[in-house]
């Protein structure tokens, strides 16, 4: 018998990391997590501890929804995440259930739109979503690259310079903060981000325990900048060493100088030197500064796409 509940912070944590778990195990960009991760991931300055939903057959977790409403976004548009239900209980109408009380919640919380989310793999999810009169408004794309020779001479713009950010410094995580909103305010989805957010992700985040930052300074002035990082235990679990690019942003006045080139270069010989052999990172096909174009020149190719949807509510 199929149950649908609210979940119940303190008590429902590891049942939701089970149900995770098996439900992602799928997808090789993504890794097992632990409830202690999932904990320190709660504590995230903008997590939505509200709408979350376990499903139960017979009493036990097969599948999780979170109807996720972002409190520092002005426009009135939810969000599915964490939307997962075990293999061996799809196709048989869980899913449709899930979806079904997270979009009330939504409404119920002033929603006006949703946004979810598909891998162009999971034929299912994507025909569950064009049911439910959800329409395809964004295609994103996973790259990868080998870290066996990093190329020179490509464009690089050589006057500028690079200083590697201090996460300690309230100085340079302000600077950080404050780039990333001027070099995002234009793009898909975009909404500022907090400095408490900057601070979290790059002092508390449970996945990319090492990270490395450095800006671009141009004519004397911070222009641009790059995170990578490295999930130790990702590598461990799929037997491999890859880093990620994390971030990268080019103030608009200072694009197509090749300062972008310069610091994608300096990001992956930063991963190679700590014994990568591999990088990824993700991007928004449509991103207006072209993005892809720059990921393409430096080696990068499309691994697999990610569908994003919307409806209205």
């Amino acid at each position: 018998m199929l149950k649908i509940r609210k979940f119940i912070q303190e008590r429902d944590e590891e049942d939701w990391v089970r149900v995770w778990n098996a439900a992602f195990k799928e997808y090789d960009d993504m890794r097992q997590i632990t409830v202690e991760e999932f904990r320190i991931f709660e504590k995230a300055p903008e997590f939505d501890p509200e709408g979350r939903y376990i499903a139960e057959f017979n009493k036990e977790p097969v599948g999780i929804i979170h109807a996720y409403v972002d409190k520092l976004r002005k426009e009135k548009k939810g969000f599915i995440r964490s939307f997962g239900v075990i293999p061996e209980f799809r196709g048989k109408g869980i899913e449709e259930k899930l979806v079904e009380i997270a979009l009330k919640e939504l409404k119920r919380r002033g929603m006006e739109t949703v946004q979810a989310w598909a891998a162009d793999s999971r034929k299912d999810r994507i025909s569950l979503w064009e049911s439910l009169g959800f329409r395809l408004i964004r295609k994103f794309s996973l790259m990868i690259r080998d870290l066996d020779a990093i190329p020179s001479g490509i464009g690089e713009n050589e006057k500028v310079i690079l200083k590697n950010l201090d996460k300690d410094s309230e100085e340079d995580l302000k600077m950080l903060n404050w780039l990333d909103n001027e070099c995002f305010k234009d793009h898909f989805n975009y909404r500022p981000g907090t400095l408490a957010q900057t601070i979290y992700f790059l002092q508390k985040n449970p996945f990319f325990k090492i990270q490395e930052w450095f800006f671009s300074l141009y004519e004397g002035k911070h222009v641009g900048y790059i995170g990578v990082g490295i999930d130790e235990k990702y590598n461990a679990e799929r037997t491999v060493k890859c880093g990620w690019v994390l971030d990268i942003g080019v103030l608009k006045p200072y694009r197509r100088k090749g300062i972008g080139t310069r610091l994608m270069l300096q990001g992956l010989q930063t991963l190679k030197d700590k014994g990568m052999t591999t990088v990824m990172l993700g991007v928004d096909d449509f991103n207006v500064t072209k993005a892809m174009e720059l990921y393409k020149k430096v080696g990068f190719k499309v691994k697999k796409k990610d569908l994003t949807y919307e409806k209205d509510l």
